[in-house]
């Protein structure tokens, strides 16, 4: 057992906002916690463009009526932002681009374990541990969600 241990790799992932005093955590196929209760990304496809976060021109992209999105309030930490989402108080939320891989790695997970998807926006995983560390623009929401929001930038293509 000793030496099955060592063998395995386990992968987990802590985000803490000391001032919401939010400990975030997940371990790969164990899902995800929010001070040690389950969490889940919002189940659905539709969007409450109210429970988007990100830069206002991606978010704008996804409305038939760019010039009345309201943003979710500023997030100031991207972790925190993406970690909103896995909990279920964002339906999705973007990074603009210029991530690191620091940035991005725990949040990642979290999402996933919460039943959520982050890609870059032509759905692709994100890679990590290259030597280029910078990602391109993201998005993260629950799987159903996400899915119709890529296929919606396939269809228009950031220029």
């Amino acid at each position: 057992m000793f030496g099955l241990a060592l063998m395995m790799a386990v992968v987990l992932a802590a985000v803490f906002a000391p001032v919401s005093q939010e400990f975030f955590f997940a371990s790969r196929g164990q899902g995800a916690f929010l001070n040690d209760v389950a969490i889940s990304a919002t189940p659905g496809t539709e969007l409450d463009f109210s429970r988007v976060a990100g830069p206002k021109p991606l978010v704008q992209r996804l409305s038939p009526r760019p010039d009345e999105v309201t943003l979710y309030p500023r997030i100031g930490s991207l972790a925190l932002r993406l970690c909103r989402v896995a909990h279920g108080g964002l339906d999705a939320a973007f990074a603009g681009g210029q991530s690191r891989d620091w940035d991005l790695a725990a949040a990642n997970l979290i999402v996933q374990e919460a039943n959520g998807n982050m890609t870059d926006l032509s759905g692709d995983a994100l890679l990590y541990n290259r030597r280029e560390v910078t990602h391109g623009v993201l998005v993260a929401a629950g799987r159903d969600r996400h899915a119709g929001i890529v296929a919606h930038f396939r269809n228009r293509p950031l220029p």
